[in-house]
């Protein structure tokens, strides 16, 4: 007995594309004859040609580029899907029957066409039904404001709603392709007659290269659509599902370098202390806009009681504050410290042509609605042939049974005969037709029943041609008039579709929030003027200086006439009794008056100058900078109003010949200059010490 052999199957598979794989297409050009002359199972004979390593990882890494670009995570212009979407879609078109499918079902069917696994086709169509506009849903789909997750697929039930049905299939003008194990067909992109890719937006990253397209209102889409046919200008801006208020003002068409802000929709609460947030910005969830809430307040930016989400169907999310909290302080302090406020980086990147193209999306709405238009003539082209046909044969017909032309082939015994014969009583009535009568026209006409004939109605079927003929003339009405036509087709969508669908985000403009203005003060500036150090955490030894914040700077002078400004730390080093310390601020116009000594035995210099621009931790010398120079008075005034009433007295040590040992000096006999100015000469005698002049007790001046 001869032992049992499992037979050999051949697994063929499918041809490289030239364009997602270059080098291998490359490669196969190149091959010789002898190359294939060898079977790849058997050894060959041919010397072995060795490749660098790094040539071949070149390669495939760019193959894998262009795969994940092409065939993943960038959506194609014409129907504005990724092939996983595109795929979805056509499989629940073929299980489509009216009734709900498991979402297991379906994500089961579409791996016939797709080379990955479930779970990326499962999360790929949770996403779709999110959306609320391809996908009639049933059972728990999650929750896009809280961020809670659908239901297993085997739970949830789907099926194509009736806009998906109306827009995306037409099979009579879908080009088809071979799926990636060569067994079925699906197709290269579906004839979507509606800008579906700006409807849902769609992100996506690939290989050096990413994708943002953000959604847009589905009527303003119409309207728009209608101005693109017209030959009007367009102009979209975003609208999200989520609500808010958005400044759309750098949007730049959505391409790269454009930027939305969208902020959350806060007011104040049914009770005292109370805010209430009742839209989120998009791309946010109420669960992580709380965390953000709870972050800031643990830092100490904001000051709340306590938060409570009470979402459900609509956002509601409310904050306590703390008895005598300012209400509107802490609103911009939540734009500026929480995800009350994001910013979205658009990237309208697109395949055309077999490659990715960064579009605008007002060109990517007119390419749109130019498709729409394209892909309405042809199914009229298509809708008229076949009434052209169905005029003919019944035309056809009606001359066939009502001249009795079947008698004639009741005694032919050959079929050659019976073609003939009928041949020959169509020939006096070929002009009544609009196209000429063929072979296969002559043998259908031998495919009609009896019972037929015997129930033919000559009124009917001219009442039927009648009917044709009216469609016939209404198609090609609408084929010569293709632009209204379409312009009807987006408006009666509009009409159709459109109520319930209206601008959730509020368009509007508002400034950035400067954090250091909005945030709450709650640490102490210390100073331990002893030791030469000032902070945040130096209330044991230091004394109290003003209320601060992380994000506030803080200036400090030093009696060696230097400046720096910092951040406000638990301890820094400002030196040793340092002439001035506070907080900065970016536009900060004081004036600021200070009496030096240049170096040990210099004279002495008086200057008043503006503090301007400076850089953060940076020492800035406000001397001569010789060495032994020392600060001798030093004073901040707010306004120049008040530096200018302001004088100090300079008291003189003795000296020989030196008979006035003070100097009354006012600081308004010098200009006011900038921070490097060196002064002005008071005088060369030493000096004692520098005091303020004494209030007058009449004038009080």
């Amino acid at each position: 007995m001869q032992p049992c052999t499992p037979p050999v199957r051949v697994y063929s598979r499918r041809p490289f594309d030239p364009i997602l794989y270059p080098a291998v297409a490359k490669k196969s050009s190149q091959k010789t004859s002898s190359d294939t002359a060898h079977s790849p199972i058997l050894p060959s004979a041919a010397p072995v040609e060795h490749k660098p390593v790094d040539d071949l990882y070149g390669d495939w890494f760019l193959e894998y580029a262009s795969y994940v670009i092409l065939e993943r995570a960038v959506p194609h212009m014409n129907d504005g899907l990724k092939p996983v979407q595109r795929r979805i879609l056509h499989s629940m078109d073929e299980l489509e029957d009216g009734r709900y499918n498991k979402v297991a079902n379906v994500v089961g069917n579409t791996m016939k066409y797709h080379p990955h696994g479930d779970a990326s086709i499962g999360d790929a169509m949770v996403q779709i039904g999110q959306k609320d506009l391809l996908i009639d849903t049933q059972g728990n789909w999650g929750n896009t404001l809280t961020g809670d997750n659908a239901a297993a697929p085997r739970y949830i039930e789907a099926r194509l709603s009736k806009f998906a049905l109306d827009v995306v299939y037409s099979p009579k003008v879908t080009e088809w392709a071979r799926s990636y194990d060569g067994r079925n067909k699906e197709p290269v992109t579906l004839p979507v007659k509606f800008p579906l890719l700006l409807t849902q937006g769609v992100e996506g990253i690939a290989v050096g290269l990413s994708c943002r397209i953000l959604p847009h209102n589905f009527i303003e889409l119409c309207d728009a659509s209608v101005a693109a046919l017209r030959g009007e200008e367009v102009n979209l801006m975003p609208d999200f599902v989520t609500g808010g208020i958005m400044d759309a003002s750098d949007y730049n068409g959505g391409m790269r370098g454009g930027r939305v802000r969208v902020r959350a929709r806060i007011e104040e609460g049914p009770k005292k202390n109370t805010l209430t947030i009742t839209e989120i910005p998009f791309g946010t969830t109420t669960g992580g806009l709380m965390d953000s809430i709870v972050a800031a307040n643990d830092k100490g930016k904001i000051k709340i009681a306590h938060v409570d989400d009470n979402t459900s169907d609509k956002v509601e999310i409310a904050v306590q504050l703390p008895v005598g909290t300012d209400v509107e302080q802490t609103i911009q302090a939540l734009y500026a410290f929480t995800d009350c406020e994001v910013s979205i980086s658009p990237n309208a990147v697109v395949i055309k042509d077999d490659k990715p193209q960064f579009m605008n999306v007002n060109d990517l709405l007119k390419a749109s609605a130019e498709n729409t238009k394209k892909i309405l003539g042809q199914e009229l082209e298509i809708l008229l042939g076949e009434l052209n046909e169905k005029w003919h044969f019944s035309s056809l017909e009606k001359i066939f049974i009502e001249n009795r032309i079947y008698r004639r082939i009741e005694e032919c015994e050959t079929w050659e005969a019976v073609i003939q014969a009928i041949w020959t009583g169509l020939k006096p009535h070929l002009s009544l037709l609009k196209r000429e009568v063929t072979n296969d026209d002559v043998a259908r006409l031998t495919e009609i029943k009896i019972k037929r004939i015997s129930k033919f109605n000559s009124f009917e079927a001219d009442e039927h041609i009648r009917e044709l003929e009216e469609e016939i003339a209404q198609a090609e009405k609408f084929l010569k008039n293709l632009t209204r036509f379409a312009i009807n087709h987006f408006e009666q969508l509009k009409k159709t579709y459109g109520p319930g669908r209206e601008r959730r985000t509020e368009i509007s403009q508002f400034d950035r929030i400067a954090a250091a203005e909005v945030i709450i003060q709650n640490d102490t500036l210390y100073l331990d003027a002893k030791e030469g150090f000032a902070g945040t955490s130096l209330k044991r030894d230091g004394e109290a200086l003003c209320k601060c914040s992380p994000l506030d700077d803080v200036i400090f002078f030093t009696k060696e006439g230097a400046m720096t400004v910092t951040k406000a730390a638990p301890k820094f080093f400002v030196g040793k009794n340092p002439p001035y310390i506070g907080l900065f601020k970016k536009d900060d116009t004081a004036v600021y008056s200070m009496i030096y000594r240049d170096g040990r035995q210099g004279p002495l210099m008086a200057k008043r100058f503006r503090i301007g621009g400076v850089t953060r931790d940076k020492e800035y010398p406000l001397t001569r900078g010789k060495p032994g120079s020392s600060v001798l008075y030093f004073v901040r005034h707010e306004t120049e109003e008040e530096a200018d009433a302001f004088s100090v007295i300079i008291h003189l040590k003795p000296a020989l010949y030196l008979r006035n040992l003070s100097i009354k000096f006012p600081f308004n006999s010098i200009a006011i200059k900038s921070r490097g100015s060196q002064g002005n000469i008071v005088t060369k005698h030493a000096v004692d010490r520098v005091v303020r002049e004494p209030k007058n007790a009449e004038t009080g001046a």
